[in-house]
């Protein structure tokens, strides 16, 4: 049998059989209209956001917990003011059962408001494992990343995977959004020829309004030049109306190697809900052999 003609519908049911979903702490009551139509045992990822306390983080990991998924609270090292903070955090997930999976991220801030430079020295604290922490999710930028040097990025990852492997913990990737399927492709080659094997969640956008989506890409630093627009499914001169991400899944499904590119799933930013996304989800599997 030919691995060309199986291979893109094997790797769609793989892609969504175990997808994963983002919110923010005041997305519960969104989260709660939209759970019956998310698969009960999905990893649904709480934002860090600066605008949030720890009660609004905590309570919204318990609410995924409580709804049937799987919660994975995010640590933001550079919004962290304290070793105090990260103990705090960290011991009310544990108090809460919703401390077994967590992604560390660096965080937006320019500058550490403590004294936490980036994701790795988190993890290095050794707390993580104190607390029960058993899989952490790191980043990763296909792209790159418009305030950190190619380099920088490989080494921090490079690095975090290596400091993952060597604790008692599992561990994947999660990607940046972007529009165009080539770049992550080639990206995740060049992540598995650097020696990183855990799996990779790629960050997709949920169906949302082309402006929207737009604005999370300049403010993220994701290419959006006229041609990758059109290969995605809209244009920058008709910024109306909601674009899915239908062509780049395919594209993905399609130029897929699993020899080349490792453990792929895919990661929704639900730009345009939870609910939204949800549906879409639903739809696109029913539409896709």
């Amino acid at each position: 049998m030919n691995p060309a003609v199986t291979a893109p519908a094997t790797v769609g049911t793989t892609l969504l059989d175990d997808f994963s979903l983002e919110m923010t702490g005041k997305d519960v009551p969104a989260l709660e209209e939209a759970r019956d139509g998310i698969p009960r045992g999905t990893r649904i990822n709480v934002t860090f956001l600066a605008g949030e306390d720890h009660a609004t983080r905590l309570a919204a990991a318990r609410a995924v917990r409580r709804l049937g998924f799987v919660p994975v609270p995010h640590i933001s090292a550079r919004r962290l003011p304290s070793p105090a903070a990260l103990e705090e955090f960290l011991a009310g997930l544990a108090e809460d059962g919703t401390a077994d999976n967590v992604f560390v991220v660096g965080g937006d801030p320019a500058r550490p408001e403590g004294p936490y430079e980036d994701a790795l020295a988190v993890i290095r604290t050794g707390l993580l494992q104190r607390y029960g922490v058993r899989h952490i999710g790191i980043s990763g930028y296909p792209e790159g990343h418009p305030a950190i040097t190619g380099p920088a990025l490989w080494s921090a990852l490079t690095d975090k995977a290596a400091a993952i492997g060597a604790g008692p913990f599992t561990g994947d990737v999660i990607t940046q959004f972007g529009f165009d399927a080539d770049p992550v492709l080639d990206w995740l080659a060049a992540v598995r020829a650097r020696g990183v094997d855990l799996p990779v969640r790629v960050g997709v956008p949920g169906p949302a309004g082309i402006r929207r989506l737009v604005g999370y890409a300049t403010r993220f630093g994701v290419t959006t030049s006229a041609s990758v627009a059109r290969k995605y499914g809209f244009s920058l001169t008709n910024l109306l109306g909601t674009a899915g991400p239908d062509r780049f899944l395919r594209t993905l499904t399609d130029r897929y190697d699993p020899a080349r590119h490792g453990e792929v799933k895919v990661h929704f930013y639900t730009f345009g809900g939870l609910r939204t996304t949800a549906e879409w989800i639903s739809g696109f599997r029913q539409r896709t052999p």
